[in-house]
Protein backbone atom coordinates (compact mmCIF):
# COMPACT_ATOMS: atom_id res chain seq x y z
CA UNK A 1 0.00 0.00 0.00
CA UNK A 2 1.56 3.30 -1.10
CA UNK A 3 0.68 6.40 0.89
CA UNK A 4 0.51 9.94 -0.43
CA UNK A 5 1.62 11.67 2.76
CA UNK A 6 3.27 15.03 3.29
CA UNK A 7 6.99 14.84 4.01
CA UNK A 8 6.75 16.10 7.57
CA UNK A 9 9.98 17.68 8.78
CA UNK A 10 9.92 18.27 12.50
CA UNK A 11 13.37 19.81 12.41
CA UNK A 12 12.15 22.93 10.60
CA UNK A 13 12.34 25.64 13.26
CA UNK A 14 12.37 23.05 16.09
CA UNK A 15 15.60 21.77 17.58
CA UNK A 16 15.00 18.36 19.16
CA UNK A 17 18.31 16.77 20.15
CA UNK A 18 18.16 13.00 20.47
CA UNK A 19 20.00 11.75 23.56
CA UNK A 20 22.80 9.25 23.39
CA UNK A 21 21.64 5.75 24.24
CA UNK A 22 23.27 3.08 26.41
CA UNK A 23 22.74 -0.68 26.20
CA UNK A 24 21.32 -2.14 29.42
CA UNK A 25 20.84 -5.75 30.46
CA UNK A 26 17.76 -6.68 32.49
CA UNK A 27 17.99 -9.89 34.50
CA UNK A 28 15.15 -12.37 34.94
CA UNK A 29 15.07 -15.81 36.48
CA UNK A 30 15.30 -18.54 33.84
CA UNK A 31 13.64 -21.89 34.45
CA UNK A 32 13.64 -23.28 30.92
CA UNK A 33 13.61 -27.00 30.31
CA UNK A 34 15.31 -28.48 27.26
CA UNK A 35 13.89 -30.65 24.51
CA UNK A 36 14.77 -33.91 26.24
CA UNK A 37 13.11 -32.66 29.44
CA UNK A 38 10.00 -31.64 27.50
CA UNK A 39 9.67 -35.12 26.04
CA UNK A 40 10.26 -36.70 29.45
CA UNK A 41 7.77 -34.38 31.17
CA UNK A 42 5.07 -35.21 28.65
CA UNK A 43 5.78 -38.90 29.09
CA UNK A 44 5.36 -38.62 32.86
CA UNK A 45 2.17 -36.59 32.54
CA UNK A 46 0.56 -39.00 30.06
CA UNK A 47 1.51 -41.90 32.33
CA UNK A 48 -0.58 -40.52 35.21
CA UNK A 49 -3.42 -42.87 36.13
CA UNK A 50 -6.04 -40.15 35.72
CA UNK A 51 -4.78 -39.49 32.17
CA UNK A 52 -4.13 -43.02 30.90
CA UNK A 53 -7.54 -44.18 32.05
CA UNK A 54 -9.17 -41.66 29.67
CA UNK A 55 -7.36 -42.86 26.55
CA UNK A 56 -8.89 -46.04 25.15
CA UNK A 57 -7.53 -48.11 22.23
CA UNK A 58 -9.22 -47.13 18.97
CA UNK A 59 -10.39 -43.71 20.21
CA UNK A 60 -10.22 -40.85 17.72
CA UNK A 61 -8.85 -37.83 19.56
CA UNK A 62 -8.95 -34.26 18.28
CA UNK A 63 -5.91 -32.24 19.36
CA UNK A 64 -6.65 -28.49 19.35
CA UNK A 65 -3.63 -26.36 18.47
CA UNK A 66 -3.66 -22.57 18.42
CA UNK A 67 -1.95 -19.79 16.51
CA UNK A 68 0.46 -18.39 19.09
CA UNK A 69 4.23 -18.71 18.86
CA UNK A 70 4.58 -21.23 21.68
CA UNK A 71 8.10 -22.39 22.47
CA UNK A 72 8.81 -25.88 21.05
CA UNK A 73 5.22 -26.16 19.82
CA UNK A 74 6.00 -28.68 17.09
CA UNK A 75 7.96 -30.89 19.51
CA UNK A 76 5.15 -30.77 22.08
CA UNK A 77 2.45 -31.63 19.54
CA UNK A 78 4.56 -34.34 17.90
CA UNK A 79 5.33 -35.94 21.26
CA UNK A 80 1.69 -35.77 22.39
CA UNK A 81 0.58 -37.39 19.12
CA UNK A 82 3.14 -40.17 19.57
CA UNK A 83 2.02 -40.84 23.13
CA UNK A 84 -1.64 -40.94 22.11
CA UNK A 85 -0.77 -43.47 19.42
CA UNK A 86 1.29 -45.44 21.93
CA UNK A 87 -1.84 -45.83 24.05
CA UNK A 88 -3.84 -46.97 21.03
CA UNK A 89 -5.62 -43.73 20.10
CA UNK A 90 -5.96 -42.23 16.61
CA UNK A 91 -5.23 -38.49 16.92
CA UNK A 92 -5.89 -35.70 14.42
CA UNK A 93 -5.17 -31.97 14.63
CA UNK A 94 -7.79 -29.20 14.57
CA UNK A 95 -6.94 -25.48 14.54
CA UNK A 96 -8.12 -23.83 17.76
CA UNK A 97 -7.54 -20.20 16.92
CA UNK A 98 -10.89 -18.43 16.64
CA UNK A 99 -10.74 -16.01 13.71
CA UNK A 100 -6.99 -16.06 13.11
CA UNK A 101 -5.57 -17.12 9.77
CA UNK A 102 -7.90 -14.73 7.98
CA UNK A 103 -10.91 -16.59 9.46
CA UNK A 104 -10.66 -19.27 6.76
CA UNK A 105 -10.00 -23.00 6.96
CA UNK A 106 -7.13 -22.70 4.50
CA UNK A 107 -5.63 -19.77 6.35
CA UNK A 108 -5.73 -21.59 9.69
CA UNK A 109 -4.07 -24.67 8.20
CA UNK A 110 -1.38 -22.38 6.79
CA UNK A 111 -0.79 -20.83 10.21
CA UNK A 112 -0.26 -24.29 11.69
CA UNK A 113 2.04 -25.25 8.83
CA UNK A 114 4.17 -22.17 9.54
CA UNK A 115 4.71 -23.57 13.03
CA UNK A 116 5.63 -26.98 11.61
CA UNK A 117 2.26 -28.54 12.44
CA UNK A 118 1.61 -30.75 9.41
CA UNK A 119 0.82 -34.45 9.10
CA UNK A 120 4.33 -35.15 7.79
CA UNK A 121 6.01 -33.39 10.71
CA UNK A 122 3.83 -34.34 13.70
CA UNK A 123 2.34 -37.67 12.57
CA UNK A 124 -1.36 -36.74 12.59
CA UNK A 125 -3.59 -35.26 9.88
CA UNK A 126 -4.74 -31.65 10.10
CA UNK A 127 -8.50 -31.23 9.66
CA UNK A 128 -9.26 -27.55 9.29
CA UNK A 129 -12.81 -26.28 9.01
CA UNK A 130 -14.70 -23.18 10.09
CA UNK A 131 -17.98 -25.03 10.57
CA UNK A 132 -19.46 -25.09 14.06
CA UNK A 133 -22.22 -26.70 16.05
CA UNK A 134 -24.44 -24.92 18.57
CA UNK A 135 -23.95 -26.32 22.08
CA UNK A 136 -26.45 -24.18 23.99
CA UNK A 137 -26.53 -21.04 26.09
CA UNK A 138 -24.82 -19.81 29.25
CA UNK A 139 -25.50 -16.86 31.55
CA UNK A 140 -29.12 -16.80 30.34
CA UNK A 141 -28.67 -15.73 26.71
CA UNK A 142 -25.07 -16.20 25.52
CA UNK A 143 -24.81 -18.67 22.63
CA UNK A 144 -21.94 -21.20 22.59
CA UNK A 145 -20.51 -22.58 19.35
CA UNK A 146 -17.89 -25.30 18.90
CA UNK A 147 -15.75 -26.80 16.16
CA UNK A 148 -17.96 -29.20 14.16
CA UNK A 149 -15.13 -31.50 13.08
CA UNK A 150 -13.97 -32.13 16.64
CA UNK A 151 -17.53 -32.47 17.93
CA UNK A 152 -18.72 -34.95 15.30
CA UNK A 153 -15.58 -36.97 14.55
CA UNK A 154 -13.72 -37.30 17.85
CA UNK A 155 -14.27 -39.66 20.76
CA UNK A 156 -12.06 -37.41 22.85
CA UNK A 157 -10.78 -33.83 22.67
CA UNK A 158 -7.63 -32.30 24.13
CA UNK A 159 -6.01 -28.87 23.63
CA UNK A 160 -2.41 -27.67 23.69
CA UNK A 161 -2.46 -24.32 25.44
CA UNK A 162 -0.02 -21.83 26.93
CA UNK A 163 -1.30 -20.38 30.18
CA UNK A 164 -0.39 -16.70 30.42
CA UNK A 165 -1.69 -13.21 31.23
CA UNK A 166 -4.15 -11.95 28.62
CA UNK A 167 -3.48 -8.82 26.59
CA UNK A 168 -6.91 -7.20 27.05
CA UNK A 169 -8.45 -8.15 30.39
CA UNK A 170 -7.58 -9.20 33.92
CA UNK A 171 -9.27 -12.00 35.90
CA UNK A 172 -8.40 -15.25 37.71
CA UNK A 173 -8.65 -16.98 34.29
CA UNK A 174 -7.09 -15.28 31.28
CA UNK A 175 -5.30 -16.97 28.35
CA UNK A 176 -5.16 -20.74 28.59
CA UNK A 177 -7.16 -23.93 28.37
CA UNK A 178 -10.48 -22.40 29.41
CA UNK A 179 -10.24 -19.61 26.83
CA UNK A 180 -9.17 -22.02 24.08
CA UNK A 181 -12.26 -24.17 24.64
CA UNK A 182 -14.64 -21.24 24.12
CA UNK A 183 -12.75 -18.84 21.85
CA UNK A 184 -10.23 -21.01 20.00
CA UNK A 185 -12.50 -23.98 19.29
CA UNK A 186 -15.46 -21.65 18.85
CA UNK A 187 -13.90 -20.80 15.47
CA UNK A 188 -14.67 -17.45 13.86
CA UNK A 189 -18.41 -17.69 14.57
CA UNK A 190 -18.00 -18.42 18.27
CA UNK A 191 -15.02 -16.13 18.87
CA UNK A 192 -16.59 -13.12 17.17
CA UNK A 193 -19.94 -13.71 18.89
CA UNK A 194 -18.43 -13.93 22.38
CA UNK A 195 -16.29 -10.86 21.81
CA UNK A 196 -19.27 -8.80 20.62
CA UNK A 197 -20.42 -8.45 24.20
CA UNK A 198 -17.06 -6.96 25.15
CA UNK A 199 -14.49 -8.38 27.52
CA UNK A 200 -15.70 -6.69 30.68
CA UNK A 201 -17.46 -9.89 31.83
CA UNK A 202 -14.94 -12.44 30.50
CA UNK A 203 -14.08 -13.33 34.09
CA UNK A 204 -17.55 -14.92 34.37
CA UNK A 205 -18.21 -15.73 30.73
CA UNK A 206 -15.15 -17.80 29.82
CA UNK A 207 -15.48 -20.29 32.73
CA UNK A 208 -19.22 -20.61 32.03
CA UNK A 209 -18.61 -21.31 28.32
CA UNK A 210 -15.85 -23.81 29.12
CA UNK A 211 -18.10 -25.59 31.61
CA UNK A 212 -20.78 -26.05 28.94
CA UNK A 213 -18.17 -27.24 26.41
CA UNK A 214 -16.87 -29.80 28.90
CA UNK A 215 -20.41 -30.96 29.59
CA UNK A 216 -21.49 -31.26 25.95
CA UNK A 217 -18.29 -32.54 24.31
CA UNK A 218 -15.88 -35.42 25.05
CA UNK A 219 -13.18 -33.06 26.34
CA UNK A 220 -10.52 -35.02 28.22
CA UNK A 221 -7.75 -32.67 29.33
CA UNK A 222 -5.56 -29.75 28.34
CA UNK A 223 -1.81 -29.76 27.92
CA UNK A 224 -1.01 -26.69 30.01
CA UNK A 225 2.27 -24.90 29.24
CA UNK A 226 3.92 -22.23 31.37
CA UNK A 227 6.86 -20.22 30.04
CA UNK A 228 9.59 -18.26 31.82
CA UNK A 229 10.54 -14.61 31.27
CA UNK A 230 12.44 -15.56 28.11
CA UNK A 231 9.33 -17.25 26.64
CA UNK A 232 10.91 -20.68 27.01
CA UNK A 233 8.96 -23.68 28.23
CA UNK A 234 9.43 -24.03 31.98
CA UNK A 235 6.55 -26.30 33.01
CA UNK A 236 4.18 -28.82 31.40
CA UNK A 237 1.14 -30.15 33.18
CA UNK A 238 -1.89 -32.04 31.89
CA UNK A 239 -5.01 -30.51 33.46
CA UNK A 240 -8.15 -32.67 33.47
CA UNK A 241 -11.67 -31.34 33.06
CA UNK A 242 -12.31 -31.99 36.75
CA UNK A 243 -9.35 -29.76 37.69
CA UNK A 244 -10.65 -26.78 35.71
CA UNK A 245 -10.80 -23.90 36.30
CA UNK A 246 -9.06 -24.09 39.69
CA UNK A 247 -5.73 -25.54 38.59
CA UNK A 248 -5.49 -23.11 35.68
CA UNK A 249 -5.89 -20.20 38.10
CA UNK A 250 -2.86 -21.50 40.02
CA UNK A 251 -0.80 -21.91 36.86
CA UNK A 252 -1.75 -18.40 35.72
CA UNK A 253 -0.45 -16.99 39.01
CA UNK A 254 2.85 -18.78 38.33
CA UNK A 255 2.96 -17.43 34.78
CA UNK A 256 2.44 -13.88 36.06
CA UNK A 257 5.36 -14.25 38.46
CA UNK A 258 7.52 -15.39 35.53
CA UNK A 259 6.49 -12.51 33.26
CA UNK A 260 9.18 -10.15 31.89
CA UNK A 261 8.78 -6.43 32.50
CA UNK A 262 10.57 -3.10 32.63
CA UNK A 263 12.49 -2.68 35.86
CA UNK A 264 12.39 1.08 35.21
CA UNK A 265 10.10 3.36 37.19
CA UNK A 266 8.89 5.71 34.45
CA UNK A 267 9.35 6.19 30.69
CA UNK A 268 8.57 9.36 28.76
CA UNK A 269 8.99 7.89 25.28
CA UNK A 270 9.25 4.22 24.27
CA UNK A 271 10.51 3.15 20.85
CA UNK A 272 9.49 -0.36 19.74
CA UNK A 273 11.35 -1.59 16.66
CA UNK A 274 8.89 -4.38 15.80
CA UNK A 275 5.41 -5.62 16.57
CA UNK A 276 3.67 -8.73 15.22
CA UNK A 277 1.20 -11.50 15.92
CA UNK A 278 4.14 -13.83 16.60
CA UNK A 279 5.14 -11.44 19.39
CA UNK A 280 1.71 -11.07 20.99
CA UNK A 281 -1.94 -11.20 20.07
CA UNK A 282 -1.87 -7.41 20.42
CA UNK A 283 1.34 -6.96 18.41
CA UNK A 284 3.21 -6.12 21.61
CA UNK A 285 2.46 -7.38 25.10
CA UNK A 286 0.18 -4.88 26.92
CA UNK A 287 1.29 -6.44 30.20
CA UNK A 288 4.73 -4.97 29.49
CA UNK A 289 3.77 -1.69 27.80
CA UNK A 290 0.56 -1.00 29.76
CA UNK A 291 -1.67 -0.21 26.76
CA UNK A 292 -4.63 -2.32 25.72
CA UNK A 293 -7.40 -2.10 23.15
CA UNK A 294 -9.94 -2.80 25.90
CA UNK A 295 -10.81 0.69 27.09
CA UNK A 296 -12.56 -0.69 30.16
CA UNK A 297 -9.31 -2.30 31.29
CA UNK A 298 -7.26 0.92 31.41
CA UNK A 299 -5.29 1.04 34.62
CA UNK A 300 -5.44 -2.71 35.20
CA UNK A 301 -2.05 -3.45 33.63
CA UNK A 302 -0.12 -2.38 36.70
CA UNK A 303 3.01 -4.38 35.94
CA UNK A 304 4.01 -1.71 33.39
CA UNK A 305 5.60 1.61 34.40
CA UNK A 306 3.89 4.85 33.30
CA UNK A 307 4.76 5.38 29.61
CA UNK A 308 3.81 8.69 28.00
CA UNK A 309 4.42 8.17 24.26
CA UNK A 310 5.01 5.05 22.15
CA UNK A 311 6.45 4.86 18.62
CA UNK A 312 6.37 1.66 16.53
CA UNK A 313 8.95 1.45 13.75
CA UNK A 314 8.23 -1.84 11.99
CA UNK A 315 6.55 -5.25 11.67
CA UNK A 316 8.07 -8.70 12.04
CA UNK A 317 8.35 -10.84 8.92
CA UNK A 318 6.34 -13.61 10.61
CA UNK A 319 3.29 -11.40 11.15
CA UNK A 320 2.78 -11.27 7.36
CA UNK A 321 1.35 -7.77 7.36
CA UNK A 322 -0.92 -8.21 10.38
CA UNK A 323 -0.23 -5.02 12.32
CA UNK A 324 -3.06 -5.33 14.83
CA UNK A 325 -1.95 -3.40 17.90
CA UNK A 326 -0.42 -0.53 15.96
CA UNK A 327 -3.38 1.63 16.96
CA UNK A 328 -2.21 1.49 20.57
CA UNK A 329 0.88 3.52 19.66
CA UNK A 330 1.16 7.27 19.15
CA UNK A 331 3.54 7.30 16.18
CA UNK A 332 4.66 5.04 13.37
CA UNK A 333 6.34 5.38 9.97
CA UNK A 334 5.27 5.51 6.35
CA UNK A 335 7.31 2.36 5.61
CA UNK A 336 5.55 0.43 8.37
CA UNK A 337 2.06 1.37 7.20
CA UNK A 338 2.89 0.41 3.62
CA UNK A 339 3.52 -3.16 4.83
CA UNK A 340 0.14 -3.55 6.57
CA UNK A 341 -2.37 -6.12 5.35
CA UNK A 342 -5.53 -4.30 6.39
CA UNK A 343 -7.79 -7.28 5.69
CA UNK A 344 -6.01 -9.19 8.47
CA UNK A 345 -5.90 -6.22 10.83
CA UNK A 346 -9.58 -5.40 10.40
CA UNK A 347 -10.68 -9.03 10.75
CA UNK A 348 -8.83 -9.29 14.07
CA UNK A 349 -9.95 -5.90 15.38
CA UNK A 350 -13.61 -6.30 14.46
CA UNK A 351 -13.75 -9.86 15.80
CA UNK A 352 -12.33 -8.64 19.11
CA UNK A 353 -14.84 -5.71 19.04
CA UNK A 354 -12.27 -3.43 20.70
CA UNK A 355 -11.25 -1.77 17.43
CA UNK A 356 -8.65 0.64 18.79
CA UNK A 357 -5.86 -1.83 18.05
CA UNK A 358 -6.66 -1.59 14.33
CA UNK A 359 -6.53 2.18 14.02
CA UNK A 360 -3.51 4.11 12.76
CA UNK A 361 -1.34 6.40 14.88
CA UNK A 362 0.34 9.52 13.47
CA UNK A 363 2.37 8.45 10.44
CA UNK A 364 5.83 10.02 10.15
CA UNK A 365 8.16 10.03 7.16
CA UNK A 366 10.82 7.74 8.67
CA UNK A 367 12.34 6.39 11.88
CA UNK A 368 14.18 9.63 12.68
CA UNK A 369 10.93 11.60 12.45
CA UNK A 370 9.03 9.09 14.63
CA UNK A 371 11.71 9.07 17.34
CA UNK A 372 11.93 12.86 17.24
CA UNK A 373 8.15 13.22 17.56
CA UNK A 374 8.12 10.87 20.56
CA UNK A 375 10.84 12.89 22.29
CA UNK A 376 9.18 16.23 21.44
CA UNK A 377 5.84 15.10 22.91
CA UNK A 378 7.32 13.13 25.80
CA UNK A 379 6.13 15.62 28.39
CA UNK A 380 9.37 17.40 29.32
CA UNK A 381 10.00 21.07 28.49
CA UNK A 382 13.72 20.38 28.69
CA UNK A 383 14.37 17.68 26.06
CA UNK A 384 17.53 16.59 27.90
CA UNK A 385 15.26 15.31 30.69
CA UNK A 386 13.17 13.02 28.44
CA UNK A 387 13.48 9.43 29.63
CA UNK A 388 13.82 7.59 26.33
CA UNK A 389 13.85 3.79 25.99
CA UNK A 390 14.14 1.55 22.94
CA UNK A 391 13.42 -2.19 22.66
CA UNK A 392 13.46 -4.59 19.73
CA UNK A 393 10.11 -6.14 20.73
CA UNK A 394 8.35 -7.33 23.88
CA UNK A 395 9.59 -10.91 23.52
CA UNK A 396 13.09 -9.56 24.15
CA UNK A 397 13.04 -7.70 27.43
CA UNK A 398 16.49 -8.73 28.67
CA UNK A 399 18.14 -6.06 26.49
CA UNK A 400 17.20 -2.35 26.31
CA UNK A 401 18.65 0.90 25.08
CA UNK A 402 18.09 3.79 27.51
CA UNK A 403 18.97 7.47 27.41
CA UNK A 404 21.99 8.61 29.44
CA UNK A 405 19.84 10.48 31.96
CA UNK A 406 18.46 7.13 33.20
CA UNK A 407 21.80 5.53 34.12
CA UNK A 408 21.68 6.44 37.81
CA UNK A 409 18.42 4.49 38.13
CA UNK A 410 19.95 1.58 36.22
CA UNK A 411 22.98 1.50 38.55
CA UNK A 412 20.74 1.39 41.62
CA UNK A 413 18.61 -1.54 40.43
CA UNK A 414 19.91 -5.01 41.36
CA UNK A 415 18.45 -6.58 38.20
CA UNK A 416 19.87 -4.09 35.71
CA UNK A 417 23.41 -3.65 34.42
CA UNK A 418 25.05 -1.22 31.99
CA UNK A 419 26.67 -2.86 28.97
CA UNK A 420 28.70 -0.57 26.75
CA UNK A 421 29.27 3.13 26.25
CA UNK A 422 26.81 5.86 25.25
CA UNK A 423 26.23 6.00 21.49
CA UNK A 424 24.49 8.36 19.09
CA UNK A 425 21.45 7.29 17.10
CA UNK A 426 22.53 5.86 13.74
CA UNK A 427 20.21 6.60 10.80
CA UNK A 428 20.87 5.89 7.13
CA UNK A 429 20.43 8.37 4.29
CA UNK A 430 16.67 7.66 4.21
CA UNK A 431 16.23 8.50 7.89
CA UNK A 432 15.71 4.88 8.97
CA UNK A 433 17.68 3.17 11.72
CA UNK A 434 20.72 1.25 10.60
CA UNK A 435 20.63 -2.52 11.04
CA UNK A 436 22.68 -4.37 13.63
CA UNK A 437 21.56 -2.76 16.89
CA UNK A 438 20.35 -6.05 18.31
CA UNK A 439 22.54 -9.14 18.65
CA UNK A 440 20.89 -12.28 17.32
Amino acid sequence: MKLNLPALKLGAGIHVPLPRMVRVRQTFASSAIGQADIIAALGRQFARDDIRSRIKPGMTIAVGVGSRGIDHLQLIVRTAVALLKQYGAEPFIVPAMGSHGGATAEGQAEVLAEYGITEELVGAPVRSSMETVHLGRVLNDVEVFFDKTAFEHADGIIVVSRIKPHTDFKSPIESGIVKMLGIGLGKHKGASYLHRGGMANFDRLLPAVAALVMEKTPFLFGIGLVEDAFHQTSMIELVTKEQLPGREEELLALAKRNMPRFWLQEIDALIIDQIGKNISGSGFDPNIVGRTANTKAYGQFREAPPINKVAILGLTEQTDGNAVGIGLADFTTRRTVERIDFDKVYTNAITAVEIGAGKLPLILANDREAVTAAVYTGGQRDFSRVRLVRIQHTLRMNELLVSENMLDEVRRHPRMAIEGEPAEWAFDETGHLCAGDWDE
